[in-house]
């Protein structure tokens, strides 16, 4: 544990937010950058950078999120750091980002939000 009380075990840092997966813009530069930082300040060990192209809703549908669910699932991490809710499933997809949600935590996982005003809600 870190002096912050923090896991100091590995996490994976899930990247979904351009879409076109051939030259990631601004918005997955700021994911990494700020997943990173997070990460950082809070003595978190970034095992893994997955990332996904954003459209698909269904989480389970995209190979970076089955990657995130495969690690979870072989002990690997104990959580998974996100921009912002919407990267798991869009706002119009809730209950698909609700089942990803409680998926991980029945393995022990957490979802950590690293945007600012959401990460500061803990």
């Amino acid at each position: 544990m870190t002096p912050n009380g923090e896991s100091v075990s590995p996490v994976v840092l899930y990247v979904c937010a351009d879409r076109a997966p051939e030259a990631p813009g601004d918005a997955t530069e700021r994911a990494r950058t700020e997943g990173r930082a997070f990460a950082r300040e809070r003595g978190l060990t970034i095992a893994e950078v997955v990332t996904d192209t954003y459209g698909e809703p269904d989480p389970a549908r995209r190979r970076g999120w089955r990657r995130v669910r495969q690690l979870a699932q072989t002990g690997q991490l104990t959580a998974v750091l996100v921009r912002w809710p919407s990267a798991i499933a869009p706002e119009s997809a809730r209950e698909l980002r609700q089942r990803e949600a409680a998926w991980l935590r029945d393995r022990g996982v957490r979802v950590r939000y690293t945007w600012a005003p959401l990460s500061s809600r803990g």
